[in-house]
């Protein structure tokens, strides 16, 4: 491969200068030892001799074989054994509990913009985009929404999980700036093993069942490890649980107590209407928005058959919302070798996974603001006005068609194959590796309960009474046209009609990688404190998406709307390839001298480049320092990026709604600023949605759609700390690592309100993006849509400090005891959302909570609108055994954060004093915007094992979440999942789980 050659070259030719020059100042060093210097070089020897006898290794953040596991990179490491203890079925539920994941994950509790079943990790809070998955070393295939469904990957071919906690984009490339994840599968596992597993909550529902078989063969010739992994989850309705069972909202204003109350949709069973105003000042409603009386024909304009709209009337979506999708998954996977000579091995690993997911959603919306029409000269409109997009609003909820949801039938298939070997050049032991992977994911998904909005327009068009036959029929006389009435939806012709109206829609997508790589590593030459090593490598990789959405659910470029509804979204294709080269190498400076048992440098280079993003160089540089053997000090600082995914490059427009905090035209007097188009400028404008909390017509889109181009973003990673395992307390050891990372040009999803701002404060490349409807309009001013692209927009500067505690506490007649406790204190998480504009705004996210809506929430990391950043995360353990009994105790800490960040520009609630059931929510609600502060949240999880050894069985028991704790109510006003966060608290309450595991 020509390209990046010279790249490769350079990096190979400093690394060699280095070493010569590093060379000749430790062969001065060492000569200046007068005083035993016999003796420390027969040590010396000795224990290269000793060293040449252990196996080398390559750990997670390097390609270096080395010897020692306690190198520069800050890597957690979590085996089988603890896995297991956890209880947990998927490695989604064991890997979020991590206190360096943060900021919003999705899981299988995301009920709304969730249903696939997957579960992904995000490191730093980074979001899981910025997350680099492996297994073996090797990428794994991301899923539609471009991120790794961890739980894709069995737990039962698992032999450890190695986390790393630095950047790692000059080791791996794009992708590796939170940190890396890397599932290190089973090998030489001699015999079979079955494990059934059976769990259930406190309240008699979310019912989990498990089951897996490995089996493993190691002979000269080489080793195969192999099995299958099944696991089931039984939903929760919302409804079970008291935190989940109403949409819960603040109502209030600065001057009087902000209650916290059942609030609901504005799209109701009743439908809300809004009329002409001398209608409705007849019904005695002064804004204009009625309701039809439960029971009532809506054939009569006056309060015989409606009422003014008020709160009460909004509709309870969430008892009919999931807090825990079902899911059912099916793995089968193989990991074997075979030895093609002495120096010579090919390998392969491979997995195929088949999820069956599905969410469910409160019935669907049939309103103006997503393509209804009711003609005036419809037989059952009594107010002889059009509702139409743009003119009069019209909202129902449609019960009688059914609840919306949708099944997703997920397959993932991965396959790593190559060749492998070692050989030796000039008395220096090298290794080399070609390979390909290859991946595949394909997803369908069936949506269901959505109306075919064509077919009730069509309904809804002029009608008449036929004389002759006393039924209402269409003036089209088209066939198929069934009038009915829209302002009664439980009269038996509307369920009729809703019904026959609400059809199923199929949309299909797959994505393929592939990727060739070659590598090689080994020694250079040698140095009094060690040998100089080489890595090196080329890859080339190549991803392609393919989406086709259902006709039905196709979102139309003029009016934004769908045949279906509120759920449109437009088919895709497009891909990338890129061809990259690296070097790394590692360096031996000093050995073996008073004060200095060991001073390492690493440095490394990665060249990548990109048909369509151009290309990036990705530099690394590492010292690790030992004073004494007990004593490890290290410091990393790398160079971090990421590329655009297809899907943030190509992807059309696709239904979004988003809330706007504020709106910089309200009240203007002025005119020709071009994000306020149409709104009237005698200073009586307000926006109606931001006045009422309610949510807006937005449009998702890629940058080619929207206009804007699109690039990688970059930026650095600093890591420093240390590792110390005092030798006078054995079993003891603990870190501390102090990291930072800022990133510039972030990509990602420009939220309507930045969009909105960007316009405002003159970026005009935004401007486009904006549709108000237009003067003369009966809703002049007010926001029609806001497309919200995808580009390269903000920073982001993230710091903290990682901590971790093991002691294996000396043996007791009654036991041996191990305990732990890894900690993550976030100093800093800092968004600008604009930089260089007027426009720019600063969020301090540090011990926040960003919810949907809000304005912090416009470049939520994560991607779904919420993300948590507590400034501390920790989780601890004790484990115990005695013969064949264990037991292990785990706890997860939740460190204390707040809601709101005291300036009301920032906020979507108002100020007071905030009240739930008549109990105060959060201890503090200032004047300026509400500031909800919350306590830690504690998890504590126990479990006891017995090994029945004439059996080779083992029995497994336990309870996750102990003390039953509920999560806390986070006010959104009705845009949460459940009124809280689902992808950081525990939704269930307490679980007992327990497995047998017999092994042949």
């Amino acid at each position: 491969m020509k390209l990046g050659v010279s790249k490769l070259s350079s990096a190979v030719r400093l690394a060699l200068s280095l070493g010569a020059v590093i060379a000749v100042g430790a062969t001065s060093t060492a000569f200046a030892q007068d005083t035993g210097t016999q003796s420390q070089d027969t040590t010396s020897q000795a224990d290269a001799q000793k060293a040449q006898t252990l196996q080398t290794v390559v750990v997670t953040g390097s390609h270096i074989r080395r010897v020692d596991l306690e190198t520069s990179n800050p890597v957690v490491t979590i085996d089988a054994a603890a896995i297991k203890a956890t209880g947990k079925l998927t490695m989604g539920d064991v890997l979020q509990s991590l206190p360096v994941v943060t900021g919003g994950n999705t899981n299988p509790a995301v009920n709304n913009a969730g249903g696939t079943g997957a579960s992904s990790v995000g490191l730093r809070g980074l979001g899981a985009q910025r997350t680099l998955v492996l297994v073996n070393g090797k990428r794994v295939i991301a899923g539609v929404s471009g991120f790794v469904d961890v739980n894709s990957i069995p737990a039962a071919m698992i032999e450890r999980v190695e986390v790393l906690t630095d950047g790692a984009s000059s080791v791996y490339g794009s992708d590796a700036i939170g940190g890396v994840v890397n599932f290190i599968l089973k090998k030489d596992y001699q015999g079979a093993e079955v494990s059934v597993n059976y769990g259930e909550s406190d309240h008699n529902d979310g019912v989990s069942t498990g089951a897996s078989f490995t089996f493993g063969q190691t002979s000269d010739k080489g080793s195969i490890v192999a099995g299958i992994d099944y696991n089931k989850y039984d939903s929760i309705l919302a409804a079970n649980r008291k935190f989940s069972q109403n949409a819960v909202s603040l109502y209030g204003t600065k001057s009087t107590p902000v209650t916290s109350s059942i609030g609901g949709s504005t799209f109701i069973a009743h439908p809300r209407v809004q009329v002409p105003d001398g209608i409705a000042a007849a019904i005695g409603c002064p804004k204009g928005l009625v309701v039809p009386n439960a029971g009532a024909s809506g054939q009569s304009p006056t309060a015989s058959d409606y009422h003014c709209f008020t709160n009460a009337d909004k509709y309870n979506y969430a008892t009919v919302n999931l807090i825990q999708t079902p899911q059912e998954r099916t793995s089968l996977f193989v990991n074997g070798t075979y030895n093609v000579s002495d120096h010579v091995t090919a390998y392969m690993d491979a997995f195929h996974n088949k999820t069956s997911a599905a969410f469910q959603l409160a019935p669907a919306l049939y309103g103006t603001a997503y393509g209804a029409m009711i003609s005036k000269d419809s037989y059952y409109n009594p107010f002889g006005v059009d509702f139409v997009p743009g003119g009069n609003d019209y909202r129902a909820r449609l019960v009688s068609a059914g609840n919306r949801s949708a099944n997703n039938a997920t397959s993932t298939d991965q396959v790593h194959a190559g060749v492998r070997g070692d050989f030796t050049i000039f008395d220096q032991a090298w290794n080399w590796d070609a390979g390909m992977s290859y991946g595949h994911y394909s997803q369908q998904t069936i949506t269901r309960g959505l109306p075919n909005t064509a077919t009730l327009n069509a309904d809804l068009g002029p009608s008449h009474l036929d004389a002759a036959t006393g039924k209402v029929v269409c003036d089209s006389g088209a066939a198929g046209c069934t009038p009915f009435n829209p302002f009664n939806l439980f009269d038996p012709n509307s369920i009729a009609a809703l019904q026959a109206a609400a059809v199923p829609a199929i949309s299909n997508t797959f994505r393929i990688q592939k990727i060739y790589s070659v590598d090689v590593n080994g020694g250079l030459f040698n140095l009094p404190a060690g040998t100089v090593q080489l890595a090196a490598g080329a890859d080339y990789r190549k991803e392609y998406n393919n989406t086709t959405v259902d006709p039905l659910l196709l979102i139309d470029p003029v009016s934004l709307n769908c045949t279906l509804g509120s759920q449109c979204a437009s088919s895709l294709s497009g891909g990338y390839n890129s061809k990259e080269v690296y070097a790394e190498a590692f360096v031996p400076i000093l050995s073996n001298l008073p004060g200095v048992q060991s001073l390492n440098v690493t440095i490394g280079d990665r060249y990548s480049k990109f048909n369509l993003y151009g290309s990036n160089n990705s530099k690394k540089f590492a010292v690790e320092y030992r004073p004494i053997n007990d004593l490890l000090l290290r410091a990393t600082v790398s160079d971090v990026f990421r590329a655009p995914t297809v899907l943030d490059t190509f992807a059309a427009a696709a239904s979004d709604a988003p809330k706007l905090s504020n709106d910089p035209c309200n009240g203007t007097t002025t005119a020709g600023n071009p994000a306020c188009v149409g709104v009237p400028t005698d200073g009586s404008f307000t926006n109606k949605d931001v006045a009422s909390g309610q949510q807006i017509k937005g449009v998702l889109a890629g940058s080619q759609y929207s206009g804007l181009p699109i690039g990688p973003e970059r930026g650095k990673s600093f890591d420093w700390g240390f590792v110390y395992s005092p030798s006078y307390i054995p079993g003891l050891s603990a870190s501390v690592d102090m990291w930072k990372i800022y990133l510039n040009d972030t990509v990602t999803t420009i939220g309507a309100q930045t969009v909105l701002n960007l316009c405002y404060a003159g970026e005009t490349k935004y401007c486009p993006l904006i549709s108000r409807f237009p003067t003369g309009n009966v809703n002049a001013g007010q926001i029609n849509s806001i497309t919200e692209p995808t580009g390269n927009l903000g920073r982001t500067d993230a710091s903290g400090v990682d901590l971790s505690l093991r002691y294996k506490l000396p043996q007791f007649p009654f036991g041996n005891f191990t305990i732990g406790v890894d900690g993550t204190y976030l100093s800093r998480w800092d968004q600008q959302t604009a930089p260089g504009t007027t426009a720019n705004a600063v969020y301090n996210d540090a011990g926040h909570f960003m919810p949907f809506g809000s304005s912090q929430a416009a470049a939520c990391p994560s991607g779904g609108g919420v993300c948590l950043f507590p400034r501390w995360r920790a989780q601890g353990f004790l484990n115990w055994n005695l013969g064949n009994w264990d037991a292990s105790w785990r706890m997860r800490y939740i460190g204390r954060f707040q809601n709101g960040s005291k300036s009301p520009s920032q906020d979507t609630f108002p100020g007071g004093v905030c009240y739930y059931e008549g109990k105060p929510q959060g201890n503090h609600c200032n004047a300026t915007g509400i500031v909800l502060k919350y306590g830690a949240t504690i998890y504590n999880d126990v479990s006891i094992g017995y090994n029945i050894e004439p059996l080779n069985t083992r029995v497994d028991f336990g309870v996750n979440n102990v003390a039953d704790k509920q999560p806390p109510f986070l006010y959104a006003n009705n845009t949460l999942n459940a009124n809280t966060d689902p992808t950081d608290f525990d939704l269930i309450g307490r679980y007992y789980w327990a497995r047998v595991t017999v092994k042949f």
